[in-house]
């Protein structure tokens, strides 16, 4: 029996753990590719498998799907990624990551201290309205507005 050197949406989906849904718009926006055959039924290269792969990883590390996709656009066409490949894509997304790790990192020390209040006026708040005026009545809430009686409708 010769190996199967083809795929059906629904065996690339099977074997990846990808929705048929998802490998329709990966091909819709060139992140794969695959062909129609005489009988109008998709096909996808085994390729297909690895490079699904990626884009589950890159997704799931926080790397959008343009830059996946200009990745993947520098890999020859129909061939299956390598261990290389992997490395050298992995390693052009690490000071990308790195950045939005530091960027979490700063957005995660400066809400510590904010949690609690949710005044978004104290002092020391990284995050607070620098024109705040409205902090000098005091802390709480200062624009709440209550309906009127003759808003909230009769026997209310």
């Amino acid at each position: 029996m010769a190996p199967v050197t083809e795929l059906t949406v629904g065996q690339v989906a099977a074997r990846s753990g990808v929705a048929v849904s998802a490998l329709h718009f990966y091909e819709a926006r060139g992140l794969i590719r695959g062909h129609r055959t005489s009988g109008n039924q998709r096909r996808y290269g085994r390729d297909v498998l690895r490079r699904v792969a990626i884009i589950k990883v890159a997704q799931e590390v926080g790397i959008s799907l343009a830059e996946i996709g200009t990745a993947l656009a520098s890999l020859p066409e129909g061939r299956t990624p390598t261990r290389d490949d992997w490395h050298l894509l992995s390693t052009s997304w690490r000071d990308q990551l790195d950045h939005k790790i530091t960027q979490l990192k700063k957005l995660r020390d400066g809400l510590t201290g904010c949690i609690g209040c949710g005044c978004m006026s104290i002092d020391k708040c990284p995050l607070r309205n620098k024109d705040d005026r409205l902090a000098r009545e005091g802390t709480g809430a200062r624009r709440l507005v209550l309906p009127s009686p003759r808003s909230r409708g009769a026997g209310a």
